[in-house]
């Protein structure tokens, strides 16, 4: 199974290496590596996340997913975003914003000798909307879990008492508000504040609206599965004597359920993406080595990796990596907020976010071990 999931990751590694090499030598090359390995240690939780959705949706859009959207992922996030960026706040057509991004001032200077920004420093100066965006989208998602029942929870002493507040109609919106506010009056700069309050509310918008459509879908669908499951032998074979062709409605409606899982996997992918594509400049500011490390290395294994987590099982058998994952998320979520004001070094988002999954795994595992006792003493 391994090395069925696996194996086209370190194929399209060392094709990625390879063409790194022919494109700019050993230094790329190396450039190219150190990306891939920053990508996959950024993005563990972003794989843990996207398996536990991953799971609710069919094998269809589960292969869309793990096709189309490794291309969105590589050109569109890791190659086309940063381009238009610098295409949106400088003016230039994506042409030339290509251009500007492959001739560097000398030295690697943040301006060229007329005045004009360089690419890596539009970039980086679009950070504070970029950040507000991403980071209030996951910290929705955080709240969200929460503040929903569980079943199970990891640190029962705050996860409990919160399950309770949460039963307030729309708190979790509330307290994100109230927390884009505060960003946006005493750690965005004076001159971005308008830009994070309205990039910051374009993200909330971008969740409620993503993720609700999602829901009404999903729920859609099992109200039809557990309908067509009561349905009678006759009605169904009227419904074929009918003339009806192409898919049946309860086939179109769970494609509608998974249409909308898979984009809110894409606007997930790309909140997680941010953080990497920002500090991704902090190595190089070359556009081709970008999309070659986070793109087709980095990306192509957490994918590989969210299936691995599917397929295994792993979820269900390590039953607290959702909880640690989402905590993790909730401190990215901080974490780009207050990157707003304050630079955060990428190592210290990396990991805060690993030791939270490493924290969740120990104790799913001292979870499985007591269990197994007990089931044996009885």
């Amino acid at each position: 199974m391994v090395v069925r999931i696996f194996g086209l990751s370190f194929v399209v590694t060392i094709a990625a290496l390879v063409v790194a090499f022919l494109y700019g030598g050993v230094e790329a090359l190396i450039l190219t590596a150190i990306l891939g390995v920053f990508e996959v240690t950024l993005s563990f939780d972003n794989a843990v996340i996207n398996a536990t959705v991953l799971r609710r949706m069919s094998e269809f859009w589960q292969k869309i997913f793990l096709t189309i959207g490794i291309v969105i992922a590589v050109f569109g996030m890791r190659l086309v975003f940063p381009l238009v960026i610098v295409w949106l706040a400088s003016g230039l057509n994506p042409v030339e914003a290509l251009d500007l991004a492959l001739n560097p001032p000398p030295g690697d200077a943040e301006y060229f000798a007329d005045g004009s920004p360089s690419y890596e420093t539009i970039i980086t100066d679009a950070h504070p909307q970029i950040a507000a965006f991403g980071g209030m989208f996951l910290l929705m998602l955080f709240l969200g879990f929460l503040f929903e029942e569980k079943e199970l929870t990891w640190l029962t002493w705050i996860e409990r008492p919160l399950e309770r507040i949460g039963k307030l109609e729309m708190l979790e919106v509330v307290i994100a508000i109230g927390l884009l506010v505060l960003t946006a009056s005493f750690i965005a700069p004076e001159d971005e504040r308008s830009t994070v309050m309205i990039a910051g509310a374009l993200g909330m918008i971008t969740y409620i609206l993503v993720n609700g459509l999602g829901e009404f879908f999903n729920v859609e669908v099992e109200d039809e599965v557990e309908e067509h499951a009561h349905s009678s032998e006759g009605e169904q074979e009227a419904q074929k004597s009918n003339g009806r062709s192409g898919p049946s409605d309860l086939a179109k409606a769970t494609g509608k359920a998974g249409f909308f899982l898979f984009l809110y996997l894409e606007v997930l992918d790309a909140s997680f993406s941010f953080d990497g594509v920002i500090g991704a400049f902090a190595i190089t500011a070359d556009p081709i080595i970008i999309a070659l490390g986070l793109g087709l290395i980095g990306a192509m294994f957490v994918r590989s990796l969210t299936v691995y987590l599917v397929r295994k099982g792993t979820l269900s058998e390590y039953e607290y990596l959702e909880h640690g994952a989402h905590w993790a998320i909730g401190a990215l979520a901080l974490i780009l907020l207050y990157s707003i004001g304050t630079h955060v070094p990428e190592i210290i988002t990396g990991l805060i976010g690993l030791v939270l999954i490493v924290a969740a795994l120990v104790s799913s595992i001292v979870r499985r071990k007591r269990q197994a006792n007990e089931t044996a003493s009885v």
